[in-house]
């Protein structure tokens, strides 16, 4: 066992990927030199030369544009997006080319390419910093979708996507890339399309994914104290998602809470009730209820408190859950 920030096991997981595999490649914005302004890539390129690691221009479509063509030639590209608000500069490439590669070629043509994005607030940052995209890519068909919550899955999923043959969006929390944790390097790595139950209940579901994972593990310790048993379920898979583990533990429960920093129109919160409504309707004893972000562009960072779910308001739509006889 390692004691590791979410920054240093994401790039544990690089450098075995890059030891694994000579196909596999770094690049991005200020990956190299820099080490990403999150130090997530510090001292790949010093280690593995700039022939791998690659620092770019600040044109994210011609970053993820010149991935396909290498991931064309048999190459595993990583390239990071520097900030979850400048992806969308790139959105065309990922969704009218990387996307629909795969199917076009009858199958003949893998796309092995893994989209690094560092997303969502709580970090103070400026406009275009922080921003919570997922949605756009879930609803894309031809990719796959997932976001890491905590060090331990962030080593696994980091290498199994990187190692997988269909291009993956990587969400990483930003606010989350400091926070420690024991990760077992030498453990066999869960499924990376697979939920897990991240902490076991019986009077409700709080299901979340990414940055709302440690806070849905806050409220339901909070929870303890007035007597209330809550599951956490950390979806992990945003696309393709893990239904039968959700609807297992809401079966169980019989109550769900959707918690999410992205707005609620059209979010996964929506496609998570919709599901949950069509398999257990008439099994649950309340209404899915979301606890997201507001519709509205995201504010000022001296604002970005008021709009972030936090454990109050989690605790707060449990209370409206639990009301319903």
């Amino acid at each position: 066992m390692a004691v590791m920030t979410m920054a240093k096991a994401l790039n544990e997981a690089l450098r075995r990927s890059m030891e694994d595999d000579a196909k596999v490649i770094v690049m991005g914005e200020d990956v190299g030199t820099l080490g990403g302004v999150f130090r997530v890539t510090d001292g790949l390129q010093k280690d593995f030369g700039e022939d791998r690691v690659m620092d770019t221009p600040l044109a994210e479509s011609g970053i993820v544009g010149t991935a396909i063509g290498l991931a064309m030639r048999g190459y595993r590209p990583v390239c990071e997006i520097q900030f979850d608000g400048f992806v969308y500069p790139a959105y065309d490439q990922i969704v009218s080319q990387l996307a629909k590669m795969h199917a076009r070629s009858k199958g003949a043509v893998p796309m092995p390419i893994t989209i690094r994005i560092p997303f969502g607030g709580g970090i103070g940052a400026v406009e275009h910093h922080s921003e919570s995209p997922e949605a756009y890519f879930a609803h894309t068909a031809g990719l796959k979708v997932v976001a890491c919550s905590n060090p331990a899955d962030a080593w696994s999923m980091m290498q199994q996507a990187v190692h997988s043959d269909d291009p993956v969006v990587f969400f990483e929390p930003k606010r989350r890339y400091w926070e420690k944790a024991e990760v077992d390097t030498s453990a066999a790595p869960q499924s990376l399309w697979k939920a897990r139950i991240a902490r076991p209940g019986t009077d409700a579901t709080l299901i979340a994914y990414g940055p709302m994972v440690r806070t849905c593990l806050d409220a339901a310790t909070a929870a303890e104290e007035d007597g209330r048993d809550l599951e956490v379920v950390d979806l992990r898979s945003l696309s393709p998602l893990d239904l039968s583990t959700v609807v297992e533990s809401v079966r169980r429960t019989r109550r769900a809470v959707v918690v999410h920093e992205a707005p609620s129109f059209v979010g996964l919160g929506a496609e998570l009730a919709a599901r949950l409504s069509e398999e257990l309707y008439y099994e649950m004893e309340a209404p899915v209820l979301r606890v997201t972000g507001f519709d509205t562009p995201y504010p000022p960072s001296r604002l970005e408190e008021d709009y972030l779910p936090d454990l109050d308001r989690v605790l707060h739509a449990v209370d409206r859950s639990l009301a319903f006889a």
